[in-house]
């Protein structure tokens, strides 16, 4: 069995290689068009398909109680099945009359459920097996759901006589790739006991950034045109696939270090234990072995105490009644859903603009959303290095602001400005959504995150709905104007790009009012942090006294921090300090 070290990096690429193919209604935009002239629909009707994948999200917070009491690879699978089943059934009767719209809506909606499922997942096993670097493993875990629409894309141009249209391949492929990789991943999909971050994690994570960047880089040279550079579709995938397959190296590596660690360890101790014959010898190596392990239990009783600090958990009832939960939905679903929203419509906002090569446009966005959903990480990895926090919600503000200046980008009808814009909004997006996770957790605490999260992305199938028929509506009206079924041009999403930004720009300012609060109030954003952070402080110190730590943990703590309370419950556990002692660590605070 994997030691703790290497079995929770092995955890980690099992997450992430789930993110990586549980994106399959971010492929809808490349085969929306024809799936529209197959079954004879309308623009609206074709907009509230891409709204059921996001309608399966209403129920999502099931897949948060699953978590409570079963195993999570069940979790998994059951989310594996939905997929499935609803994108199975499309693929074996899309040519059947008999498949009615209302029975495409249900098994999107059912397939896009699933996604939640396997979504818990990822998130439990990223915060439970990486507690000192949780912000890190999960934003790492969900940039790669950024590259899901890169591989089935990529996916279907290399094998494009999977069935005998498009539509269907990206069917087939939906429904059959997620199961596949499921089963592939099931056994790493465990919580593992584990007591201390190893001493390794930081080189892990530094090559796991290398090879995250490289990945990148490979998509976003196959999205902005392989063959004008030389490499075909096979190729691509190819170098993409082992670039997807390397982080099973690190975990591999940690393995293989700790076998051979414990072999010389075993070696020492028999060399020790046959050289019995000097008494005072043995004596001394039983006092340096003691001394390591009153180390190791400081440590851990460190840890202990950081773990154990108290932050307010807000769940049921009370999440509804939070004005902070509304603050944040709303100016989530006005920034993160709403790039959702125009990434499922840009099938036919290229289509509109006479763009043929959809796949490059969808592919471009996603290479760009992975690169997104892994700035976070970055920023996440060197904060905790030099002992300071990012505010999520901060973080979140400021992504917004530049996706509402690239909608309005997107009202001049030059084709750069539309690629462009698409980069920016895919980023942002990307981004918004992997933070969100974060600022779940941290605004409402981690008992109850499998619920209250997925309360919370109720906002995209409700963001979906209304975003995604006006657009719709506005798009149907330009078309009847022109006395045709389909609409060309720039004014075609002329109006629903004003709006989106205007809308954007509005939920800048909600997030900026929710980062304000949270500064000001205790048990928030400002006064949680991570637990790295505080044994960071701990660790550092090693002060003499309660003041030269409190010294240590001003320099430490983030601007706008009132009380130093948060960081010092843990320092008389800790150090051992009376209570006068800690009496006079929080006099001046």
């Amino acid at each position: 069995m994997s030691s703790p070290s290497s079995a929770h990096w092995l955890s980690l690429v099992g997450s992430i290689w789930l993110q990586t193919i549980n994106g399959p209604n971010s492929d809808f935009p490349v085969y929306s068009s024809q799936l529209k002239e197959l079954k004879s629909i309308s623009q609206v009707q074709l907009n509230f398909l891409a709204f059921a994948s996001d309608a399966g999200k209403l129920f999502g917070w099931f897949s948060g109680v699953a978590a409570l009491y079963l195993p999570l690879w069940v979790v998994a699978f059951v989310g594996a099945a939905f997929g499935l089943v609803g994108y199975g059934i499309q693929y074996m009767f899309l040519d059947s009359s008999g498949l009615r719209y209302w029975h495409l809506f249900l098994l999107t909606a059912l397939a896009g459920n699933g996604i939640c499922w396997i979504n818990t997942v990822s998130y439990l096993l990223c915060i439970n097996n990486f507690a000192s670097s949780s912000r890190v493993a999960v934003s790492l875990a969900t940039s790669y759901l950024g590259l899901s629409a890169k591989v089935y894309t990529s996916l279907a141009e290399t094998f494009p006589g999977l069935a005998n249209s498009k539509t269907k391949t990206y069917l087939l492929l939906n429904a059959v790739v997620p199961l596949f990789v499921t089963v592939m991943v099931a056994p790493s999909l465990r919580v593992f006991d584990l007591k201390s971050a190893a001493a390794s994690s930081d080189a892990a994570f530094l090559v796991m950034f290398a090879i995250t960047l490289a990945t990148g880089a490979c998509a976003v040279v196959g999205s902005i045109g392989s063959t004008a550079n030389g490499l075909s579709s096979k190729e691509h995938m190819i170098s993409l696939g082992v670039l997807l397959a390397t982080p099973i190296l690190i975990p591999v590596g940690l393995k293989i270090r700790e076998t051979l660690t414990k072999i010389r360890e075993t070696q020492r101790e028999n060399r020790i234990h046959d050289l019995g014959t000097d008494e005072s010898e043995s004596v001394e190596s039983v006092v340096v072995i003691d001394v390591a392990a009153d180390a190791n239990a400081e440590v851990a009783k460190e840890e202990d105490a950081v773990v154990k600090m108290p932050q307010e958990e807000v769940g049921g009832l009370r999440l509804l009644k939070s004005p902070d939960f509304w603050l944040y939905f709303f100016s989530y679903m006005f920034s993160g859903t709403l790039g959702l929203v125009f990434l499922n419509n840009l099938g036919q906002i290229a289509e509109s603009r006479g763009i043929g090569q959809t796949s490059t446009l969808v592919s471009l966005s996603s290479s760009f959303g992975f690169f997104g959903r892994l700035l976070p990480a970055f920023m996440d990895y060197y904060s905790a290095k030099s002992g300071y926090s990012i505010s999520r919600t901060g973080s979140m503000a400021s992504l917004m602001a530049p996706m509402a200046g690239a909608f309005f980008l997107l009202l001049n009808q030059r084709d750069f400005f539309l690629y462009l814009a698409t980069a920016v909004i895919g980023t942002c997006t990307g981004a918004i959504t992997s933070v969100a996770v974060s600022a779940t957790r941290e605004l409402f605490g981690t008992k109850n995150f499998g619920v209250n999260h997925n309360v919370v992305v109720a906002n995209i199938p409700v963001g979906s709905l209304c975003f995604g028929y006006f657009a719709a509506f506005l798009y149907q009206r330009e078309a009847g104007a022109r006395g045709t079924l389909t609409c060309s041009g720039a004014g075609c999403y002329r109006e629903t790009f004003a709006i989106w930004g205007t809308t954007c720009a509005v939920g800048t300012l909600l997030c900026a009012a929710l980062y304000a609060r949270s500064r000001n109030f205790a048990g928030r954003l400002p006064c949680y942090y991570e637990e790295y952070y505080v044994l960071t402080a701990i660790n550092r110190s090693t002060p003499s006294s309660p003041l030269a730590g409190k010294r240590r943990l001003r320099r430490l703590a983030p601007p706008g921090l009132s009380s130093f309370s948060c960081f010092c419950m843990a320092l008389p556990a800790a150090r051992g300090w009376s209570d006068g002692g800690m009496r006079s660590l929080l006099g001046a605070a």
